[in-house]
């Protein structure tokens, strides 16, 4: 699935959101999202943890994939709300760390 079909699905999950929270209480607003999100890395926070032996996990290694994808779901939510090319983004951040990161492996003395 490309990254343009994920956040297709993404909005559609939002939209039914939407539909469900304007027929229980009211639609959420964008910094809502952002809250959700930050409830969503807490959650993945966790869950790492206990991959790595440091908590319980009684959701296993779903629980772990569902936060994931739970955690990516805010994220491709947030880009579209804030009109953001994500993949866009995506390809210039990685250009500028690759760049950076190669010049402080070619010169040593060069601060981090």
């Amino acid at each position: 699935m490309s990254l343009d079909e994920m956040q297709q699905q993404a909005i559609e999950i939002r939209d039914l959101y939407d539909d469900l929270n304007r027929r229980d209480r009211r639609v959420w607003r964008t910094d809502e999202f952002m809250l959700g999100f930050v409830g969503d890395v807490g959650d993945l926070a966790k869950l790492v943890m206990a991959e790595e032996g440091a908590r319980e996990n009684p959701g296993g290694r779903a629980a772990l994939e569902h936060e994931l994808a739970d955690c990516l779901w805010s994220v491709l939510i947030l880009s579209h709300l804030y009109q953001v090319d994500l993949a866009d983004a995506f390809r210039r951040t990685m250009t500028e760390l690759k760049t950076s990161i190669t010049a402080q492996l070619a010169d040593p003395d060069e601060p981090t």
